[in-house]
């Protein structure tokens, strides 16, 4: 009898411990990029970065997954700096690779590699800035030659995958390819997590216009027609960044998306003032396949070579509902003032 009951103790422990979660949180925040050495050794932050994010990090820490767009390469030294075709806006970054230590301190799990900052070193910051998220136990997405990550946390299984109009990552403005891509991770995942770096920049460009952007010459994509491609294929949730200032958000097909999360870690280098400051922190809530539950947003800002501070004034959750009522009037969503998004009753 003894032995039948202990039997059925270690079973119901396995059991337990096997079953799926009924729910999920993804945090997602834009772009990261925690001071540079180049050139002439460049503009770094004091106590190599460690303080950047620390009144946040509880933040990020809460949920079972957390994505940041890493802005530049982790590298020390070397490499060959991209040349631009207008130098007043070209823009070089790289962070010395003790500098992961903050995003795994902050709780990051993912990072996107799909960025125009990607390969401001070359083939030599590309494999650096992988290898260092690598050895630090953080996934990444988005460079052609790791198109994507699978991995699993509490029972559920996540797909990770990243886009962007520039050389060496998974194009935006190929999106059939990105529609097997992402239809291939929902025959093997729970939920799949999109990332897109996509969309003119700057103030002046805070509305989606659900056309191709164009801008200084490139082609930023048509935001709005890739997320629903993407969702249509089996995405569950798009977080957007690339404008440099914050967008709208919307629900889609009970899918949620975010279509830019703005400069959220960005100590030098990027102008942060006034709305390019502000950045939210998205905490999405799904259920296990990845259907939208609620959203809660944290305001944050940055000033001139600081950290990431809270907003008590909540303007970025402010902005996102002006814009979002104004671009996606459609979506059926209501914004509380204390940072939740619901599905609208009405």
């Amino acid at each position: 009898m003894r032995y039948i009951l202990s039997t059925l103790l270690l079973l119901s422990a396995i059991n337990l411990f096997s079953q799926k979660k009924d729910t999920s949180t993804v945090i997602g925040v834009g772009d990261i990029m925690m001071g540079s050495n180049y050139p002439n050794g460049g503009v770094l932050p004091p106590h190599d970065g460690n303080e950047l994010m620390s009144e946040v990090n509880a933040i990020l820490s809460n949920a079972d997954v957390t994505m940041g767009n890493l802005e530049g390469v982790l590298l020390d030294e070397g490499g060959t700096a991209k040349t631009c075709r207008d130098p007043k806006v070209c823009y070089v970054f790289r962070s010395p690779v003790k500098y992961v230590q903050n995003l795994t301190n902050a709780g990051f799990d993912i990072m996107s590699l799909a960025n125009n900052h990607a390969g401001d070193f070359g083939e030599l910051g590309r494999k650096s800035s992988m290898k260092t998220l690598e050895d630090a136990g953080l996934h990444h997405a988005g460079q052609t030659t790791n198109p994507y990550i699978i991995f699993e946390k509490d029972g559920i299984k996540y797909g990770f995958t990243a886009f962007a109009p520039n050389s060496g990552c998974l194009s935006l403005n190929e999106v059939d390819e990105a529609k097997k891509i992402v239809s291939h991770l929902d025959s093997l995942v729970d939920i799949v997590i999109v990332s897109f770096h996509g969309g003119a920049e700057g103030p002046q460009h805070q509305h989606v216009p659900r056309k191709n952007e164009i801008f200084y010459g490139e082609n930023r994509g048509n935001v709005y027609e890739f997320s629903h491609a993407l969702i249509d294929s089996g995405a569950d949730i798009i977080f957007g960044h690339g404008p440099h200032v914050t967008r709208a958000i919307e629900v889609y097909k009970d899918r949620f998306i975010a279509y830019s999360l703005g400069n959220f870690c960005t100590y030098a280098g990027i102008n942060v003032s006034g709305i390019n400051g502000w950045s939210p922190i998205i905490k999405v809530y799904t259920t296990s396949k990845g259907n939208f539950l609620k959203a809660h947003i944290t305001s944050t800002y940055q000033s001139f070579r600081s950290g990431v501070k809270l907003d008590p004034e909540n303007q970025v959750l402010k902005r996102i509902k002006q814009l979002t009522q104004e671009d996606f009037p459609e979506s059926k969503i209501e914004f509380k003032d204390s940072g939740w998004v619901l599905k609208s009753t009405k």
